[in-house]
């Protein structure tokens, strides 16, 4: 399986309105439940005013388009990871999993992932 090194620093946070987004920036993910709002974008495109932001993070996606039918992939890498002591931010789309880890442990992750048989581009 390839995994796809995302090559911007990205940034956790909690907004107060869909508003404060900026919904023209090429990379973002928005999550919204009864009790948030949150977003992960390229560090420089986080709005100015957050409620909480972590900043500080790197990322890789499973490269292509993942079937529903697939079970077990996102917990086989994160397994991995946790394994080697990394934590992790998990987002989904409709396509494939993204997986955020702080940005020094980016390239120990990486190793990881590829000592056990992943392809990293």
């Amino acid at each position: 399986m390839e995994l796809k090194k995302l090559e911007h620093s990205l940034t956790v946070c909690k907004v107060r309105e869909i508003s404060d987004i900026d919904t023209t920036a090429k990379f973002y993910f928005i999550g919204k439940t009864d009790e948030e709002l949150s977003l992960v974008c390229k560090t420089e495109d986080a709005p100015v005013d957050t409620i909480e932001r972590d900043d500080g993070w790197k990322g890789f996606r499973i490269q292509g388009t993942l079937d529903f039918s697939l079970i077990g992939i996102l917990s086989k890498l994160s397994g991995i990871l946790a394994d080697h002591k990394i934590g992790i931010f998990a987002v989904s789309t409709y396509n494939t999993d993204y997986i955020l880890v702080k940005e020094e442990n980016f390239n120990r992750a990486l190793k990881a992932l590829a000592s056990e048989g992943y392809t990293v581009v």
